[in-house]
């Protein structure tokens, strides 16, 4: 039996690279396959060669991320052009495949990403719900979390909170 994909988009990925925990991303949630998007990878982590070697060693050494190749039909094509009209080509793709095969988003694009996902019904998670979820099934502990949130924001990228305490998550995401 397949699992259910979680597709990363590249801001999550940078988030667990800045935060150093790409590893412990797959064991959050092992019941999902955790793949992204070939599109992603060369258009917007291989850029980088310090995100290239992180990602290629997931991808080919420890093999707990999936690359999938990005070959959209005519609707999916369609669907994507309107998107990227307004969003980043990462964004646009994973949604639209997540939309056609019911897969689940990780993105910290809530800007771009939530109205979509929640019109098509897509499952999405950000990186403060991985955080959240790895708080609560014992795999960091808050003060881990808390580093990985300084961290990241000391690198430049941008997180809603500054400690874990302060994330108050969906829903959803309470019953993952």
């Amino acid at each position: 039996m397949n699992k259910v994909k979680i597709l990363l988009d590249s801001d999550v990925i940078i988030h667990f690279i800045k935060g150093g925990c790409l590893s412990l991303l797959p064991k959050i949630l092992p019941a999902y396959q955790f793949a992204i998007l070939d599109i992603v990878l060369n258009a917007e982590l291989r850029k980088n060669s310090a995100t290239r070697i992180q990602i290629d060693n997931h991808l080919r050494i420890l093999n707990n991320i999936e690359e999938i190749c990005w070959k959209p039909d005519y609707e999916m094509m369609i669907e994507y052009g309107r998107l990227a009209e307004t969003m980043g080509i990462g964004e646009s793709a994973s949604m639209v495949y997540c939309k056609y095969h019911s897969n689940v988003l990780a993105s910290s694009n809530l800007r771009d990403i939530k109205t979509y996902c929640e019109e098509n019904c897509i499952t999405y998670l950000s990186t403060m719900d991985f955080l959240f979820l790895a708080h609560r099934r014992h795999i960091m502990t808050e003060q881990e979390c808390d580093d990985f949130i300084s961290a990241v924001l000391q690198q430049g990228s941008k997180l809603p909170v500054t400690r874990l305490s302060f994330y108050i998550p969906r829903e959803e995401i309470l019953i993952l």
